[in-house]
């Protein structure tokens, strides 16, 4: 059966592998699956991430989960924009998540980026999560 929203079901695996202190975590891999991933990554909320091919037209990106004294370094992710539900922004109208200590990811004409990059690029988009 196809997934309806699959960015909501990779922020679902990462809240769970958290919750259940896993190290890594495995989630079907895809083009914006590699750009939030990236995002994460540049930010410091996940140690990184791999991405194979199992087999022919069949990839997997493996989640290298991040902690900090044994507490997860996510504390809350969320999904802002759904398939139901569209929620876009222009960068003034951005609200930052709680005062700055969190971010949230955008999808901009000038591909996935932070609230910060997007502000720095003074472009908005889609949102697509809030992570803190």
């Amino acid at each position: 059966m196809a997934m309806s929203d699959p960015l909501g079901d990779l922020l679902t695996r990462i809240r769970n592998g958290q919750q259940a202190n896993k190290k890594s975590i495995q989630a079907p891999s895809s083009r914006l699956h590699r750009n939030v991933l990236a995002v994460l990554e540049r930010e410091g909320y996940i140690r990184g991430y791999t991405d194979r091919e199992l087999r022919k037209g069949v990839r997997e990106v493996e989640i290298e989960l991040k902690y900090a004294e044994g507490t997860p370094v996510i504390r809350e992710i969320s999904r802002v924009s759904t398939p139901g539900r569209r929620v876009y922004s222009k960068i003034r109208e951005l609200p930052r998540v709680y005062n700055g200590l969190g971010i949230t990811i955008l999808s901009t004409p000038q591909g996935v980026l932070s609230d910060a990059e997007a502000r720095a690029a003074n472009v908005g988009g889609e949102v697509l999560c809030r992570v803190f």
